[in-house]
């Protein structure tokens, strides 16, 4: 049995015979022979950018650099080479990567209190494989479009496990809304949700990222949805959506609004965001209610990262309706990835998904372009001012203009 490879630069060429490895050095035609009990896969373990379209020697990305709530603060803008991908990972040049409100509790260190800067910013994104490991090699290629949840999204050039991947047809900001907003509703509403036909579900901040799939799938479930939000410009995009009952709470009274339209109460509410919208879900749930806690951005740039609600009367209220309050953390529904993803790829491909993406195109300053416009996006976000989820435009230097 033999193996051969060919070096990344092509100048020498050898083979592995049992444990005996033979070959002859391209450049001084020397012959040589070296004994190895297993193959070493040290001189071929990476096939880079075989298409040659030009990987540069650095790149941009942006770095934690101290734990901080504030982004700007914590985060900053490196100059750094270009990583080389291991045995299972593929490089992938970025195209677009997604913006999400737990950027900023991850930069101030709350998910995992034992890492400390300096660490990679970013959880997803999507653009081409321009390198891969020799056992990634068996399932992608140079050139395939992939997108990936994985650290270290912000980033012109990311080195992603192979295993977090999942192959798209297309380099599409669409595809890029699934991976963590989409999969959160999905799997949240499906395994938290206990959806009935008929029944009430309040969304708040329906028009954002993930609110926007959460009032999709409660209406492919048969609910009667209401949604929150902060414009009327986002009130009319949530009824293209399927939303029956947009609420502005800029111009509407949302508690007095719940209680005169609905006063049997909500069955299920998806709560992205904490402090008194909170505790005016606890208060305006059904007998049997569900309260889905998905996030609490109000709290998020906060110091402690968590609004105050009236918690001490909590037991009491939920005890009176037989009612509950359900967490729903993304990484501890993994085994559910897989199926999510696919039906939600199907479904965006039959036509039956709304994917809205705010690239920053009615931003003041513009479009967000380039890994620089990250901390614009961010607070822009954090402003409310997007409809749907908020993605950047990366263009690495580089970039082919046929790409």
């Amino acid at each position: 049995m033999s193996t051969s490879f060919l070096l990344r630069n092509g100048k020498r060429v050898f083979s592995v015979i049992g444990g005996v490895c033979r070959g002859t050095d391209a450049l001084s035609g020397v012959h040589f022979i070296a004994r190895r009990f297993i193959i070493d896969l040290s001189y071929s373990t990476h096939f880079m950018d075989f298409k040659g379209s030009s990987i540069p020697s650095s790149m941009k990305k942006l770095v934690v650099t101290k734990l901080s709530q504030n982004f700007r603060d914590a985060v900053a803008l490196q100059t750094v080479p270009v990583p080389t991908p291991g045995d299972g990972d593929l490089l992938v040049r970025n195209r677009f990567v997604g913006i999400n409100a737990s950027d900023i509790n991850y930069s101030a260190g709350r998910y995992d209190p034992t890492v400390k800067p300096p660490f990679d910013a970013g959880f997803e994104g999507i653009g081409e494989v321009v390198g891969l490991g020799l056992s990634a090699s068996a399932r992608y290629t140079v050139g395939d479009t992939v997108a990936y949840f994985a650290d270290g999204a912000f980033a012109e050039y990311t080195v992603i496990p192979m295993i977090k991947t999942v192959p798209v047809p297309a380099v599409k900001p669409e595809f890029l809304t699934l991976l963590l907003s989409g999969a959160t509703a999905y799997i949240a509403m499906k395994r938290l949700g206990d959806l009935v036909k008929g029944e009430t579900v309040l969304v708040t901040a329906a028009a954002g990222g993930t609110g926007q799939f959460a009032v999709q799938f409660a209406k492919q479930a048969g609910c009667h949805v209401v949604g929150t939000c902060s414009s009327n410009e986002k009130a009319g995009f949530l009824k293209t959506i399927g939303c029956d009952r947009p609420i502005n709470y800029t111009s509407e009274d949302l508690s007095a609004t719940l209680r005169k339209e609905y006063p049997q109460g909500l069955d299920v509410v998806y709560e992205s965001i904490g402090g008194r919208i909170f505790d005016m879900a606890v208060n305006n749930l059904a007998n049997k209610g569900r309260l889905i806690v998905i996030g609490f951005i109000s709290g998020y740039q906060t110091a402690s990262g968590v609004p105050t609600v009236k918690g001490g009367t909590l037991p009491v209220k939920l005890l009176q309706k037989s009612a509950s309050v359900r967490g729903f953390f993304l990484p501890h529904f993994l085994a559910d990835y897989k199926e999510a993803m696919g039906s939600m790829m199907q479904m965006f491909a039959k036509g039956k998904l709304v994917c809205e993406v705010d690239c920053g195109d009615m931003a003041p300053e513009g479009r967000f372009v380039g890994l620089e416009s990250v901390f614009r996006a961010v607070d822009y976000m954090y402003a409310g001012k997007n409809v749907g989820k908020v993605v950047v435009e990366v263009t690495p230097p580089s970039l082919d203009s046929k790409l």
